[in-house]
């Protein structure tokens, strides 16, 4: 699993800008089934996705995002050996 942190490097005004056609590509990364939650940052300084893939298609994806192409945020990319989980969360682990 892939913990994907972007984090704005411009103003919140920019993101709202370009946030129709990077929810767009969120919804599209949910839709392939690469995408298993994603939410905003509190504080709001960016987002989460937690995806699931092959690390070079993971990235690919992410350097798509409105976001990435417009310079609004950039992005970490952490992976992460799930080998324990709560109920119902088993579909996590490696």
């Amino acid at each position: 699993m892939f913990i994907l942190s972007l984090t704005y490097v411009k103003p919140i005004e920019e993101a709202d800008r370009f946030m129709a056609p990077h929810m767009d590509w969120v919804n599209a990364g949910y839709d392939t089934g690469m995408f298993l939650a994603s939410g905003r940052k509190n504080p709001r300084t960016g987002g989460v996705v937690l995806a699931k893939g092959e690390r070079a298609a993971i990235e690919a994806y992410v350097a798509a995002d409105p976001f990435t192409i417009e310079g609004v945020a950039v992005y970490e990319v952490t992976e992460v050996a799930v080998t324990r989980t709560a109920a119902g969360l088993e579909g996590l682990k490696d």
